[in-house]
């Protein structure tokens, strides 16, 4: 009788370890997911088409993503991917346990700039300017918004438009319409060739016409009044130079220092890159020169005569039969002593026929095509 209740109690001993070993296991909590990591990090600049990786330190349960299309989970890791809309991306994760909000900026994904030019990044400034020596048509300031672009590095030289008058006769200096120019064009030219030894100046005595011309040949053309401003400016806001709010001779070709134009490059490149924006040589536009156009200019890529870029092939497939003035940008060598002509926001307008002055280039621009 003893020996059965010991082995009575023994089984209900192990009936009760067993119990409760059950218990233990019951009363131990699943662990929950949390977030290590966002790669690229959270913050950062993203490409549309570019895929977003998040970690976890265990396998999220109950996961769910919003302000994204496409994702994945493989273990600890969540893909995110695109293509994602151009502007700010707002993202949130929630799981069981958690949530993790992430944002980016989505920008466009833009190829190298062509040789010889450099990228202006898309995005808004402000045009014009207030200083106690701004003229009139230079007010009022007002916020523009450009979208990215090409532009030359330099102003386009003699030699660069040798190669186009050899490719395109009917531009020859002795074969050019007298209704594309007034007199003057190549003036310093003979023949075909430019003056000795200036093969890298600026090429001069063009009118809006031939640089209207030369640009089309090259796959490129003019840029707007507004395009020309934001890339002089090279990132930076309200300065009277490129550089800042101070000029001497060690900054640009004004004011009759030197007395003739000096080599592209000679002086040292903006915040974008780019030569030669003060002085020099002035600047055609693809503009008509409007002075009042300032005050019912659009905000996006505006460009005067026919209101924005989106318009602007009602210029460039007719330009021979345009009669209206130009706008010109950015000063020459000429420009006497008080500078005024060299600062960023200086507007000029000249007839598109005007060729005679040693003081009157241009350069190029090129569409970032989608």
């Amino acid at each position: 009788m003893k020996a059965y209740i010991n082995r009575f109690t023994l089984i209900c001993l192990g009936i009760a370890i067993i119990f409760l070993s059950g218990m233990d296991g019951c009363n131990t909590e699943e662990e929950l997911a949390t977030f290590v990591q966002a790669t690229p990090g959270n913050g950062s600049t993203i490409k549309p088409e570019e895929s977003i990786i998040v970690t976890f330190n265990t396998p999220p349960t109950g996961l769910v993503v919003t302000g994204a299309q496409k994702f994945s989970l493989s273990g600890t890791s969540v893909t995110i991917t695109g293509p994602f809309t151009l502007g700010t991306l707002n993202i949130t994760l929630r799981w069981a346990g958690g949530a993790q909000a992430l944002t980016y900026t989505v920008e466009p994904d833009i190829p190298p700039p062509p040789e010889g030019m450099v990228l202006i990044p898309e995005g808004e400034f402000e045009m014009g300017s207030d200083d106690p020596e701004a003229r009139v048509n230079e007010q009022p300031i007002h916020t523009v918004h450009i979208d990215a672009f090409y532009m030359d590095t330099h102003e386009v030289t003699n030699l660069d438009f040798k190669r186009f008058v050899l490719a395109n006769p009917q531009w020859e200096k002795s074969r050019i319409p007298n209704a594309l120019h007034n007199g003057g064009y190549l003036q310093n030219w003979s023949g075909n060739n430019y003056p000795t030894g200036k093969a890298n100046h600026p090429v001069a005595f063009v009118s809006w016409y031939a640089a209207m011309a030369y640009a089309e040949w090259a796959g490129k053309r003019l840029p707007t009044e507004a395009e020309w401003e934001k890339a002089a400016r090279g990132g930076k806001s309200g300065l009277k130079y490129p550089w800042g709010n101070t000029i001497s001779s060690r900054h640009a070709n004004y004011g009759r220092n030197v007395g003739d134009t000096t080599e592209v490059g000679n002086y040292a490149a903006n915040g974008y890159g780019l030569f030669d924006m003060s002085g020099n040589v002035a600047e055609w536009c693809l503009d008509a020169y409007n002075g009042d156009f300032y005050f019912s200019s659009p905000r996006n890529n505006p460009l005067s005569d026919v209101n924005t870029l989106s318009n602007a092939d009602l210029i460039i497939n007719d330009y021979t039969n345009i009669a209206s003035l130009r706008v010109m940008r950015g000063g020459a060598w000429t420009d006497d002593g008080a500078m005024q002509g060299v600062r960023c926001a200086m507007r000029f307008g000249g007839g598109p026929t005007w060729t005679k002055g040693n003081f009157i280039g241009f350069r190029c621009v090129k569409d970032i095509l989608p």
